[in-house]
């Protein structure tokens, strides 16, 4: 994986806000992912992980928070400068959603190497034959965002012994 260059203090405050929110995820019982979207420097919609909680395995941070920002806005498409923020590089129906929104950047923490769709497995995001490409900053606060993955999952190992 590509080393990070440095962040802005936006991008920093955007993943600290869903560092945040996959806190709250951790705390429910649900994989701690997080999201946040900003559309002109205000945080319009945020969230986490709730396939558990809303017995769906769809109900992706990534997807919540989009859905939520576009009913926000009143609009069918996010472009116009909105930044997703998520703890976890997005799967591939995260990525899908992502590019069919229009979202305009992407900034994630940690890298999903099984199933990543912004540059492990493959780049949805910036697929040469779709017609939108977003914008990909990986790595901010990926220690942090690795670390409370890497926590849920132990604790449910621990628990199955």
């Amino acid at each position: 994986m590509p080393h990070p260059l440095p962040h802005s203090s936006d991008d920093l405050a955007g993943m600290a806000c869903a560092i945040h929110q996959a806190r709250l995820g951790f705390e429910a019982g649900e994989v701690p992912v997080g999201a946040a979207l900003t559309f002109g420097g205000e945080v319009i919609a945020e969230g986490y992980n709730r396939c558990r909680h809303d017995g769906d395995p769809t109900a992706h941070a990534e997807l919540l928070v989009i859905q939520a920002a576009l009913q926000r806005l009143g609009q069918d498409r996010l472009d116009g400068g909105t930044t997703l923020y998520v703890t976890l590089e997005p799967c591939a129906q995260c990525a899908g959603a992502i590019v069919l929104a229009k979202v305009n950047r992407l900034v994630f923490g940690a890298w999903d190497p099984k199933a990543g769709m912004a540059g492990s497995l493959h780049d949805l995001l910036r697929h040469p034959k779709l017609n939108h490409r977003v914008e990909v900053i990986p790595g901010v606060a990926a220690e942090e965002s690795s670390a409370l993955l890497k926590a849920f999952f132990l604790g449910k190992r621990s628990s199955k012994r």
